[in-house]
């Protein structure tokens, strides 16, 4: 699955657009946490038990909303975004969303072709499928 930040993807044509697809967690802080992360705070730096919880929640929305695109038809990903926001005292909300669109490499020789759209090009003719993810 290709996914980008950007509008468009170097050296590939947008063929279909299939709407806008999320993934979306909402996680509370276990205490222990909550209270040792409380303690580090006061001597700065980083907090290694906020920052496990933020990098699991985001690969968790990354995975579901994969999953929402992979179920519309659609092989890539573009203006993807991460949102985080806080809920109550204790939860934290993680939504990474975007468009899918199904996204086709240009071929050698095409305006525009990358050499990653030529070899992703060349190598979905060889195995006979031309959706590449």
């Amino acid at each position: 699955m290709l996914i980008v930040t950007s509008n468009k993807i170097p050296g590939h044509k947008i063929d279909a657009v299939f709407g806008e697809v999320m993934g979306l967690t909402v996680r509370s802080r276990d205490i222990g946490s909550q209270v040792l992360a409380g303690f580090r705070s006061l001597g700065g730096g980083e907090l290694p038990e906020m920052t496990k919880a933020l990098y699991e929640s985001r690969q968790e929305v990354m995975a579901r909303m994969v999953n929402e695109t992979q179920q519309r038809g659609a092989n890539a990903i573009v203006a993807m975004r991460f949102d985080t926001s806080e809920m109550g005292g204790n939860w934290t909300e993680v939504c990474a969303y975007g468009t899918a669109v199904f996204a086709i490499p240009l071929a050698e020789g095409e305006p525009g072709a990358t050499g990653q759209s030529i070899y992703l090009s060349s190598t979905a003719g060889q195995d006979g499928n031309s959706k590449k993810s």
